[in-house]
């Protein structure tokens, strides 16, 4: 009985086994768990799919980020179109986004709507401000893309409405 017992904590050491049943032989119990190195081995493959996982779902909400840009950037392009339908000319760099919130100051438009164009002047998907420039006839939009400066690559490139369809 002693020799049988030290076998059973000998093997019990090195995997997890479910406690004794009676009628079961000390050799159907060495057999009955999973090793450690096997937990382990299970555990480094979830990890791995989980990297996995990780990247791309990461990568999507960073294309949805650039989408979300370019749909706005595209709003504001048309609204800026009917600004220009009713005032007869872009706004100023000057006079910015914000002559589509309340009446620009300097060059000011004879049919501007009290209530604006729009409520709020929106931001790009990084919560920043849209650089806009303007001479008057034509105009410019950019988001400077995620890492917020000039040039870039990826998405960190700048979003322009020069740029898109």
């Amino acid at each position: 009985m002693q020799k049988s017992m030290k076998i059973f904590f000998r093997t019990r050491r090195f995997s997890v086994k479910a406690l004794p049943v009676p009628g079961r032989s000390l050799q159907e119990l060495g057999r009955a768990g999973f090793t450690l190195i096997e937990m382990m081995i299970v555990l480094a493959i979830i990890a791995l799919i989980m990297g996995f996982v990780a990247t791309k779902a990461i990568r999507r909400f960073d294309e949805a980020k650039v989408s979300a840009t370019k749909i706005q950037i595209k709003q504001l392009s048309v609204i800026l179109d009917d600004f220009r339908r009713v005032c007869g000319f872009y706004p100023s760099t000057e006079q910015s986004l914000d002559a589509l919130v309340k009446a620009p100051a300097g060059r000011t438009c004879k049919n501007d709507d009290p209530e604006g164009f729009i409520k709020k002047i929106p931001q790009d998907a990084w919560n920043r401000d849209f650089v806009y420039i303007s001479d008057g006839n034509k105009f410019v939009i950019k988001s400077l893309g995620a890492d917020g400066k000039e040039g870039g690559e990826g998405f960190d490139k700048d979003i322009s409405s020069d740029e898109l369809d």
